[in-house]
């Protein structure tokens, strides 16, 4: 009893002694908790105003004029292509005064694009110094671009100090250097915008001429925004549209004198204004142009691509042939060169195939110098539609169908993506030929001739898809005068030639034979409302 006696007593005394620690417990967690939430709470802080620091930071960099706001789709670049022509740039120093600074910063750009920040900052830096080399006390205004550029890179890369000290940068001389108005850009920003659109995809040639428009109206007698106006205008202008008949020259050609007249010792301008000359048979001020060009830059492939173009044009294919390998040897991974000599050795075959008798020997041999330079260019350049186009029916010739094939397909699928209808009929009209000449497939051959024929008119293609399609119609007629699609096809063809009349005739025809068909019908209908 005593024993269970002292057990009690001990029991209460601990029950005691832990009541007397509880307090002393809890008072320690309260105080862990306390300085738990508070840990919690000044880092949650310190995130938020981190975020919003950024946020504002990003906000900032959204208002830059720079190649992260222009909306340059990586989709429209082949960063591969590019990136080799502007190392060309750089090695040989092509362009006008400023270009080396330009190249630069354009290769800056595809280097962030290739995942390689690191080298973009290096190129932009390098870009500065050609920049201020160049303009010297005039280089500020000419560096908005590239700086905006750093922010976004050092932005990119986690380095937010040194985004906003660009940002800042831009700012100072936006402050120093005012152009009046919120909605007007600088001159030398527009001129920038302009060359870079210029530079990166042919899909951005609209807001290029756009921009250079705009640098213009502020400097009107500027040599760098002319020169650019009248590349950017060649480019875009369909081959062989000039008419020896018009008076009036084209906006390219306009263009090209007019930067000439700023820059007489252009030799690229020069060589573009021969090929349109030629185009409008203005043949002895063209040959001048071409000499001239020729003395001025014998060494630029810029140059000498052009030459070489206009001297094909004119039927001298050996000279021709003989520029555009010198140029190779100095660019050789230019697929406009290996195009231009593949069209050089196509002529040849071609003239060869119209001798009585023909080399077969050496039409096989021109074909097969045709196919090489063609593959080199669309292994350089895989978007090369008229290439793919050329090379695909090139094949069919040799009678490998899978592999003609095969890159008709793959050109076909790319004009889904394609706006310039003159490229869009080029790919149509070697389809068709294919199919008509070696495939025989004739109903696939009346359907991409006549797809090439409704893309746009004037052109050589055009010209051809109207007279295989007018060929196929009198032939079938010739065999079935009760043949209604060849009256149809007859219809379409008056229709693109504008005589609407003519082809509701073609149309009541083709019912006739067909009275059922409900597409001549309301073909017919259309036509008659039009009328």
């Amino acid at each position: 009893m005593n024993m269970n006696l002292k057990q009690t007593e001990e029991q209460r005394k601990n029950e005691q002694s832990s009541g007397a620690q509880l307090p002393l417990v809890a008072k320690q967690h309260n105080c862990d908790l306390v300085r738990v939430i508070s840990v919690f709470q000044s880092l949650n802080l310190e995130h938020f105003i981190m975020s919003d620091s950024r946020s504002a930071l990003h906000s900032r960099l959204l208002q830059l004029q720079s190649r992260f706001t222009w909306d340059l789709r990586k989709d429209d670049i082949e960063l591969e292509n590019l990136s080799t022509r502007l190392q060309d740039h750089l090695e040989l120093k092509l362009g006008q005064r400023g270009a080396v600074a330009r190249s630069y910063s354009f290769l800056a750009y595809v280097r962030y694009l290739q995942d390689r920040p690191k080298d973009a900052v290096s190129l932009l830096h390098q870009s500065e110094e050609k920049t201020r080399e160049c303009y010297g006390e005039e280089s500020e205004q000419r560096l908005i671009v590239t700086y905006g550029d750093l922010a976004w890179l050092k932005y990119h890369t986690g380095d937010y100090t040194q985004s906003e000290s660009y940002c800042q940068r831009v700012d100072n001389i936006l402050l120093k250097y005012p152009t009046g108005s919120s909605t007007v850009l600088h001159t030398e920003v527009y001129g920038e915008k302009a060359w870079t659109y210029l530079k990166f995809s042919r899909s951005y040639y609209p807001k290029a001429i756009d921009c250079f428009y705009k640098a213009l109206e502020l400097q009107p007698d500027d040599s760098e925004w002319n020169a650019g106006l009248a590349i950017a205008l060649f480019r875009t202008e369909a081959a062989g549209s000039q008419k020896p008949q018009e008076s009036e020259e084209s906006p390219a050609t306009k263009q090209l004198r007019r930067a000439l007249d700023i820059n007489p010792d252009d030799g690229v301008l020069m060589s573009m204004l021969a090929l349109k000359l030629a185009g409008y048979r203005k043949h002895q001020e063209a040959e001048g142009l071409v000499e001239t060009a020729l003395k001025i830059g014998p060494e630029n492939p810029h140059v000498t691509r052009y030459i070489a173009k206009y001297l094909r044009s004119q039927g001298e294919i050996e000279r021709s042939i003989d520029l555009l390998e010198k140029a190779l040897k100095r660019t050789s991974q230019s697929a406009f060169l290996h195009h231009q000599l593949a069209l050089c050795y196509k002529n040849k075959k071609i003239a060869e195939q119209t001798r009585k008798p023909s080399n077969i020997q050496r039409v096989k041999q021109w074909r097969r110098l045709c196919i090489h330079h063609l593959e080199e260019a669309v292994k350089i350049k895989t978007s090369f539609l008229l290439a793919i186009a050329d090379l695909a029916l090139l094949y069919g010739e040799e009678k490998d169908f899978s592999r003609a094939e095969e890159l008709f397909q793959q050109g076909l699928k790319m004009l889904e993506s394609e706006s310039e209808n003159s490229i869009c009929q080029v790919v149509h009209q070697r389809y068709a030929d294919f199919n008509f000449y070696h495939t025989k497939k004739e109903a696939e051959a009346i359907n991409h001739y006549t797809q090439g024929l409704l893309l746009t008119s004037k052109t050589w293609e055009s010209k051809l898809c109207a007279k295989r399609l007018r060929q196929i119609a009198e032939r079938r007629l010739s065999e079935d005068g009760n043949d209604g699609q060849a009256y149809a096809l007859l219809a379409v063809l008056a229709k693109a030639e504008d005589d609407k009349k003519k082809a509701a005739e073609f149309y009541e025809k083709a019912l006739d034979c067909d009275e059922d068909n409900d597409k001549y019908l309301s073909a017919l209908c259309t036509l008659r409302m039009e009328l």
